[in-house]
């Protein structure tokens, strides 16, 4: 049994240490970007239906790290604008690079915390947040944000991932890797994939955050990657709790793991690429 223990970090430490984490991977998630978009893409989709866009919308994209969907939801409001906002600044510079690129002249970036939004209360059309909730510091302070700025009759839409056991593609390579490493337990409620992932957690939040009207759609994708090797080098180039496992093995320990998981990765191969299931809820509420 592991009893390994940490303390509890403060609000600020967990905000500064995701911000030095997610900055350190921005080279990764701009590398395997083309991927990630297209698997996600599904998600955001479905929240920026839910959201009513107009031609002359403003949209918030909160925690959209590349800048997604708010780089979509920008095509779709050609008289409007779209504030793509994360913690770290690197990720948002691949943004910014990916909207001048397209043309997009209706989009701006800006680096602030969830919990905190530098935006005029009743200011937004619509506010989007893409698997960003899990990782909030605390997520009712960002839920009540995100209804403050949000205008009367706005839509607040966020998707966040569903249970592990629908999610393969991470609980398999986590898995694998607590098998063969002693990792320390996470305190109680802290940041993490499935932090909102039990049934009613958001639809309360959205609630206790005044919003109304709440809805929730699951959607259900898959993550589609060419082969086990490279499913391997996607989640060591961008997840950070599997960075974090693997170097808390040795070289002999790291291998094993490797095996492991290119076998359950070829467990789902179909049709000459790897097909991992992937779920999660799409929460919409209205201001």
């Amino acid at each position: 049994m592991n009893t390994e223990t940490r303390a509890t970090p403060s609000l600020d430490q967990i905000r500064d240490q995701q911000r030095e984490t997610w900055d350190q991977f921005s080279a990764g998630w701009k590398k395997w970007d083309a991927t990630v978009i297209g698997w996600i893409a599904p998600f955001g989709e479905a929240m920026i239906r839910h959201a009513r866009l107009r031609e002359d919308s403003e949209v918030l994209d909160i925690a959209a790290g590349t800048g997604e969907p708010g780089l979509t939801a920008a095509a779709r409001v050609p008289r409007g604008r779209v504030t793509v906002t994360d913690l770290a600044e690197h990720m948002l510079e691949v943004a910014a690079a990916k909207a001048a690129q397209r043309g997009l002249r209706n989009v701006e970036t800006r680096v602030c915390d969830a919990g905190a939004l530098p935006f005029a209360d009743a200011s937004a059309d619509a506010v989007l947040c893409r698997f960003g909730f899990m990782f909030f510091p605390d997520v009712a302070v960002a839920a009540r944000e995100f209804a403050r700025v949000a205008r009367p009759g706005a839509r607040v839409c966020t998707a966040v991932w569903g249970e592990p056991e629908k999610n393969p593609w991470a609980t398999g390579i986590m898995g694998t890797i607590a098998r063969h490493v002693d990792m320390p337990a996470p305190p109680p409620g802290a940041p993490g994939l499935f932090r909102c992932a039990s049934p009613g957690y958001m639809r309360a939040l959205f609630a206790e955050a005044g919003l109304r009207d709440i809805v929730e759609e699951e959607v259900s994708c898959d993550m589609v990657i060419d082969t086990p090797e490279r499913y391997w080098e996607f989640m060591t180039d961008i997840a950070a709790p599997v960075v974090a496992g693997l170097a808390r093995a040795d070289a002999d320990v790291r291998e094993r793991i490797r095996a492991e998981v290119l076998g359950l990765a070829s467990q789902f191969l179909r049709d000459g690429v790897v097909r991992m299931p992937s779920a999660g809820t799409v929460v919409v509420g209205t201001r």
